[in-house]
């Protein structure tokens, strides 16, 4: 019994070194192998590696990709001096741990914050260089895609690439956008304005011209009867003197017939005439013929 607790001892100090001894590395890490304070080694291949109990230590760096999204909007000035709130975010991940930690001592802390440096003076510059319309929504992608690059490019200084710049929200701020949507209901006003205007002109002239084309289509209508009650009147009077050349005698009796039909329309009719009116020829013709026909 009183060996055994040797023997544990001896036990645990041998399993505490060879713990010491390994360490793994996560297919999503890279490591960094430190020997005494300075780097040693940088372990990018995962699984389980070796180190020296003591002398050596290592820490891990996550190597996906991270997202940096700020708190608080950041404010730029556009051409001409109009002032933008800006709400953005960055995909970044470490592409050179030696490096990252070297610059920033593996502190992602101090690394966002560099990143926030760079993302701000970048977009600055651009902002700087157009107007609100184009920032808002002209030439959105292309500010990105020069952010990126240009924000890429710096902070591989520090072991840090970025995958991506996104512009979520350009607002102008409350005390522009106030006169700013001022500005724009006056302008709505007045093209309505404009436009009622241009519209009820134009109404106008298509009354106009409407009344125009219904005066020229009576017109012609008045013309065309006017001539069908002529051709008709002519092709009449053809009539009437065709039959008058055929029988002159019967023609002015039936002329008579219907000027005395006519006349004494009604029974109360009275019309006073001398008796040798040539209007009551036939009368007296007939009275004559009667007188001269012998009674049998």
């Amino acid at each position: 019994m009183r060996a055994l607790g040797p023997i544990l001892a001896v036990l645990v100090l041998v399993a505490l070194l060879i713990s010491g001894t390994l360490y793994t590395v996560d297919q999503r890490q890279n490591a960094i192998v430190f020997q005494l304070g300075e780097i040693k080694d940088v372990v990018n291949k995962p699984g389980l590696h070796f180190k020296w109990p003591l002398l050596q230590n290592v820490r891990a760096f996550d190597m996906r990709i991270l997202t940096y999204d700020d708190a608080e909007p950041l404010r730029f000035l556009t051409q001409g001096n109009r002032p933008v709130l800006v709400d953005s975010f960055v995909k970044w991940h470490i592409i050179d741990v030696r490096q990252y930690y070297v610059s920033v001592q593996g502190d992602e802390f101090r690394a966002q914050t560099r990143i926030r440096q760079t993302v701000s003076g970048t977009l600055r510059d651009e902002f700087g260089i157009r107007t609100v319309h184009e920032v808002v929504s002209g030439e959105r992608e292309q500010i990105m895609s020069r952010v990126r690059e240009k924000v890429d490019q710096d902070l591989k200084r520090i072991g840090v690439g970025v995958v991506d710049v996104r512009l979520k929200r350009v607002d102008l701020p409350q005390e522009v956008s106030e006169s700013v949507y001022r500005r724009m209901e006056s302008e709505r006003k007045r093209i309505a304005n404009e436009l009622r205007s241009t519209g009820g002109a134009e109404g106008e002239k298509i009354r106009a011209d409407a009344d125009r084309q219904r005066e020229v289509v009576l017109a012609e209508a008045y013309r065309d009867a006017q001539r069908v009650r002529g051709e008709g009147d002519a092709k009449s009077a053809s009539i009437y003197a065709a039959a008058f050349s055929q029988n002159p005698e019967f023609f002015s009796f039936y002329r008579s017939m219907e000027a005395y039909r006519s006349t004494f329309r009604g029974r109360n009719d009275v019309m006073l005439l001398e008796t040798n009116s040539e209007f009551l020829r036939y009368f007296r013709d007939s009275l004559g013929r009667q007188a001269q026909t012998p009674r049998k």
